[in-house]
């Protein structure tokens, strides 16, 4: 199924004034096994577009099984495994982009496991990540990773996201604070 949902639906005001640029976000669930929670990756990629150079733009996001982003990753990036996520830039004319994700749900679900948090979660992860990388986060260097932890950490902070018991992706401590009203995890 695929839907398609808009930052701003209202495309112009009635005093005739220009639309707001907006974001179209697409979210196409290919897979079965994962509940996917279509208002909560919209609410990240908005989170990733409100601190970019990015006003407008349309994000689609697939939601596959592993052997999808396997066949994906090797035919676009030679590379011979399943991956969690995988960004493409479509089209940059700041500040509009235009940029695909694609999402394994099988990785969420075993990998959630691992961090103690839900699979659902752990999905939410990859689309922030990868929409990160769309607007120009890298994550190779540790400076540019140490960036990019915190950028997602602070996005799951404002979306609210109970944080994983088990923070050994974000190792710097300021990075991972507990949303206001909620215990910071040990």
């Amino acid at each position: 199924m695929t839907i398609e949902t808009f930052s701003n639906e209202q495309l112009a005001d009635p005093d005739g004034e220009p639309p707001e640029p907006t974001l179209r976000v697409l979210i196409a669930n290919e897979q079965t096994t994962l509940e996917v929670r279509e208002s909560q990756l919209l609410a990240a990629v908005q989170a990733v577009f409100r601190e970019s150079p990015y006003h407008s733009g349309t994000v689609s996001i697939a939601v596959v099984d592993d052997s999808t982003i396997h066949e994906i990753n090797r035919q676009y990036l030679q590379h011979d495994y399943p991956t969690d996520v995988l960004s493409f830039v479509l089209e940059d004319r700041e500040p509009y982009l235009e940029g695909e994700l694609v999402v394994s749900a099988d990785t969420a679900s075993r990998s959630a496991s691992e961090f103690d948090w839900p699979a659902e979660s752990e999905l939410l992860l990859y689309v922030i990540h990868g929409a990160l990388h769309l607007v120009g986060y890298r994550d190779k260097q540790p400076e540019e990773n140490a960036e990019m932890r915190s950028a997602e950490a602070s996005i799951l902070r404002e979306l609210s996201v109970t944080m994983p018991t088990r923070q050994t992706r974000w190792t710097f401590d300021t990075a991972f604070q507990a949303p206001t009203g909620e215990a910071s995890p040990s």
